[in-house]
């Protein structure tokens, strides 16, 4: 099992930004690609963003594109999710994992295409 470590999580006012990151294994980081998805009260987990292995490709949702912004640091060995422009509806618990196909983006929109999973962080957003 990977070890993936969410933070950034809080508390924001409609139209905030915050920050998440995920900090990964270099052996997982540097060879697949991440995913962040967010899962509601009394909702399914669902694809928020993700960005390929090497960084160069990026995929969004339709309810999250022009607001969030997925980024890699190799340096750092983390994923960042930048998200701006809060609305009440991202309230949800995020959470970071890595796809299982090694060197590609195939399934990089599906749950059932990633294996190791963070514990999540929490984000709210009040209006």
């Amino acid at each position: 099992q990977v070890q993936l470590v969410e933070s950034g999580g809080g508390l924001a006012q409609a139209g905030d930004s915050l920050r998440l990151s995920c900090a990964a294994p270099e052996r997982t980081f540097s060879r697949y690609a991440m995913g962040w998805f967010r899962q509601a009260p009394g909702k399914e987990r669902e694809f928020v963003a993700a960005i390929n292995w090497t960084g160069e490709k990026t995929y969004y949702s339709d309810s999250v594109k022009g607001r969030f912004t997925v980024s890699r640091d190799a340096a750092k060995n983390t994923v960042y999710l930048q998200m701006n422009s809060l609305k009440p509806e991202d309230t949800a618990i995020y959470y970071c994992a890595a796809n299982r196909h090694r060197y590609s983006d195939y399934g990089i929109r599906f749950l059932n295409e990633y294996d190791d999973w963070g514990r999540g962080t929490q984000v709210t957003v009040s209006s």
